[in-house]
């Protein structure tokens, strides 16, 4: 029991830190742009995961909530979450791997709020150059270990122990005399003594 009981903390404690890293990197520098051609001479623009990767809000609050979730759920449902960790893993994961291989394409609203020029090939003829700082690799990592947390949920979860009695239906246990007084009325009424049970 305390085994399962410690599989359960470890995956709601880690989808609760990667779900938080996943905003983390969200707010983080990703690339650095400086413009050429007309806009030579403009400040070196910064580039976020928010602009980069805009998704990733999200699905970090996706994950957060998940985690409420599986807090109360039953083993069936468990496994549907699981599944879900999966996907929201995948997704951060390929958010990251799209703007690490095109980082002018994910930094194209940040270049057109700053010069007034739109157009994927407009901007990317602006930029001459860019700087990526790690943080897009750790996004990218952050959502191959939430995909590895998910299966490991979908591994695990069948043996982790019920949730307490107060997230369980009402009338899943049998009542005892005197615990329903219009049910105990009602057989009194029809001649029984519902304490004789």
């Amino acid at each position: 029991m305390k085994g399962s009981r410690r599989l359960k903390n470890i995956s709601l404690l880690g989808a609760i830190v990667l779900s938080g890293l996943t905003l983390l990197s969200w707010t983080s520098q990703w690339f650095t742009l400086t413009l050429g051609g007309s806009e030579k001479g403009h400040a070196p623009l910064t580039v976020t995961g928010e602009a980069a990767a805009p998704g990733l809000v999200a699905l970090a609050l996706a994950g957060l909530a998940l985690v409420a979730a599986l807090a109360i759920a039953g083993p069936v449902f468990r496994a549907v979450l699981g599944v879900v960790q999966v996907l929201i893993g995948f997704t951060v994961g390929l958010s990251s791997i799209l703007a690490i291989g095109d980082p002018i394409a994910a930094s194209t609203s940040v270049v057109t709020a700053a010069t007034g020029v739109s157009g994927k090939e407009s901007v990317a003829r602006l930029v001459a150059s860019y700087t990526q700082t790690a943080w897009p690799w750790l996004a990218a990592i952050i959502g191959l270990l939430t995909l590895a947390l998910g299966i490991f949920v979908l591994v695990t979860s069948r043996h982790w122990p019920g949730s307490s009695r107060r997230y369980q239906p009402a009338g899943s246990e049998p009542a005892e005399p005197g615990a329903n007084p219009v049910s105990d009325w009602d057989t009194l009424s029809g001649g029984s003594d519902p304490t004789s049970r």
